[in-house]
Order: structure tokens, then sequence, then C-alpha cells
């Protein structure tokens, strides 16, 4: 892990054309995979209730990017409890959704196949940073969204990401 960012590699940091095509198209290839294996998703939200059930989601500095490109949903929190972009059991964050969100499913039939997706899929995503020539930084979506907040206060008056409050 990286933990000093170059101001170029902010999480608000520009997606170019040629970094979103290849996100979508790593993000398809894994989306056959799993389709392939057919887990089963509950819609219960518990990926998204972190502290419940007691994982954190990590992503690149890439996917951090694209995921807050847009801003938080409307009254959203930043916390360590659960992902802000979970409105009523469901992600509003669907299409720029991170790799590690798209890969998890509480089936535990799928447990096993979901960590060798898991590792395989890292690792294409980190050869993509390579060709990007991007530094691989991946850490807790909680970090950038602290990063994003403080860049964004600074930055303007009006904060892009309508963080209403921040619970311990």
């Amino acid at each position: 892990m990286n933990d000093s960012l170059s101001k170029d590699e902010l999480p608000l940091a520009t997606i170019t054309s040629e970094i979103r095509a290849d996100l979508e198209t790593l993000y398809a290839s894994l989306e056959a995979e799993i389709a392939a294996a057919n887990p089963r998703c509950e819609a219960s939200g518990r990926c998204c209730r972190f502290k419940e059930y007691g994982h954190t989601l990590f992503l690149s500095q890439v996917e951090a990017s694209l995921l807050l490109e847009p801003g938080l949903p409307e009254d959203a929190e930043v916390s360590d409890e659960c992902c802000p972009y979970q409105v009523n059991r469901l992600c509003t964050a669907r299409e720029r959704r991170p790799l590690r969100c798209r890969i998890y499913f509480c089936d535990p039939a799928f447990q096993e196949r979901q960590s060798e997706l898991s590792e395989r899929y890292l690792g294409k995503l980190k050869r993509l940073h390579e060709v990007w020539k991007r530094t691989w930084s991946y850490r807790p979506l909680r970090a950038f969204l602290d990063e994003s907040v403080e860049n964004s206060s600074q930055e303007s008056k009006t904060n892009p990401l309508r963080v209403i409050r921040d619970l311990p």
C-alpha cells in the first residue's frame, strides 16, 4: 500500500476515457464469471453493513475516483458502520461500485470461488494500474472518503460529497 499520494492521485482525480473503458471491460469479464457461478444474493444489504458483519471494503485509488466522481447520495453519512452508498438496503452506486463489491456474496457455496476470483481480478487491476502509470494504492473506502471530504472542504465551500456528519 502507498500511504502518500501525489496531487494527481487524489481520490477525486479525473478518470480518463481509457481508464473508464478498461475498468468497464474488467468488470464485465468478472461479472460474466460470477454469472456462470450463479451465486445466491439475498439482497439483504449485509455486504454494505461493514461493522455489523466484520469486514472492511478495500479499493484502489482509481476505483475510489470512479466511485466518488458524482459524490454521495443526499444525506449520506461517512462512518465505519456501513457504506454511504447503501440506501434502503440497495446500492446507489451499482454501475460504479468497485471490484470487491462486485465479488462479495453472502452465499456460503460461493466462498471458495469468491476468494479465487478476488485474487485473480485484483492481480488484473494491479496490472491495469501499471498500464495507466498510476501508483497502486489499495486502502479502505473510509480512508478515501475522509481524504475526499478534506480535499473538497479545502478547495471550496461547496462539498461535492454532501457528507452530513461523520460518525466515530
